[in-house]
């Protein structure tokens, strides 16, 4: 009875070892089964990294450093707009201006006076307006010269000044490029005979001023006067230089 047990038990045994082999993979780990689907599909479900558009990850674009527009349009734009537009507008202000600057500041350099060393002065009595006698003056120089106020004349031995008509002083000064003329006009007298003691004079010296008013604007001309002399009176008033013969003759 005895040795039934002890060949029951051994049997027992063996079938419980049989089982625990059976569960075993044979590496000492044990297969948890439905376990291994799982952890797949949680893996599956994580995003791969550069591949998902919704959380911005993914490569970076390439920094453009040729001038061509990235992406962004940032580079192209840089280069072709900001560099360009600097060069070519800086370049062309600053050449133009300078150079207009200095032709400015010649052509202010190269101009003198008019006056009787580089001008050619006449005097000729006119038909109308009567009593009037026209000054002109012709630049001979290579420079033009400017014209300033009114000529001071002086006929024979005079000891007094003939004024100048005010109204007839012109917007700018009278410049004469080489070549060029200006003019003047003289009353010589009064149409009425109310001007007091006339006299016919036989000699007459052109004076030019300066800059200011009554300064010395250089050498003075004689021009010639007709053979039988021009009769003046008090009433002797000369115009500003002008610029136009018939401005000169209208007063």
């Amino acid at each position: 009875m005895r040795i039934r047990r002890t060949s029951h038990l051994l049997a027992l045994t063996a079938l419980a070892a049989l089982a625990l082999t059976a569960c075993e993979d044979g590496t000492g780990v044990k297969d948890e089964g439905a376990s291994h689907p799982a952890s797949s599909t949680a893996t599956a479900a994580q995003p791969t990294p550069g591949t998902d558009k919704g959380t911005g990850t993914g490569t970076a674009p390439t920094k453009d450093t040729t001038g061509s527009a990235d992406s962004s349009g940032k580079s192209g734009g840089t280069t072709g707009g900001k560099s360009g537009g600097t060069t070519g507008g800086g370049t062309g202000a600053g050449t133009g201006g300078d150079t207009g600057d200095k032709a400015a500041d010649t052509a202010s350099d190269s101009r003198v006076l008019c006056n009787g060393s580089n001008t050619r002065v006449t005097a000729q009595t006119v038909a109308r307006p009567l009593n009037h006698m026209l000054l002109t003056v012709t630049n001979t120089g290579s420079r033009t010269c400017d014209l300033t106020y009114n000529p001071v004349l002086r006929f024979d031995e005079m000891q007094w000044v003939p004024q100048a008509a005010k109204e007839t002083q012109p917007q700018a000064v009278t410049t004469l490029a080489p070549g060029e003329s200006g003019y003047a006009g003289v009353l010589l007298s009064a149409a009425d005979g109310s001007g007091e003691g006339g006299q016919t004079a036989k000699k007459l010296t052109v004076a030019f001023q300066g800059y200011t008013p009554n300064s010395d604007g250089g050498a003075s001309a004689t021009p010639p006067l007709p053979a039988k002399g021009v009769y003046y009176d008090s009433s002797l008033a000369v115009t500003y230089w002008q610029q136009d013969m018939d401005d000169a003759l209208s007063w």
